[in-house]
């Protein structure tokens, strides 16, 4: 609850500074969707509370997401 009055307090914000235009942020927010509904929940929900229950189904998600967010790290910096 006080985090943010401490961080205020402690000098100016950043500045926000988004390097895509709306056509990919409204794609990526379509991907996020997509992928929770097929993967049958949240990215936080299978990486904090599935593996907290030794959950194989949440490894296999959390392992698939991290591996995409790789990939698509690499081919949005060093391919396209």
């Amino acid at each position: 609850v006080l985090a943010p009055v401490l961080w205020m307090m402690a000098g100016p914000l950043p500045a926000i500074e988004i390097n895509a235009g709306y056509p990919v942020l409204i794609c990526a927010g379509l991907l996020v969707g997509i992928g929770t509904r097929y993967g049958s929940g949240c990215t936080s929900g299978h990486g904090v509370c599935g593996l907290s229950r030794f959950s194989p189904r949440s490894l296999v998600a959390t392992l698939s997401f991290m591996a995409a967010g790789f990939i698509t790290v690499y081919i949005v910096r060093h391919i396209i």
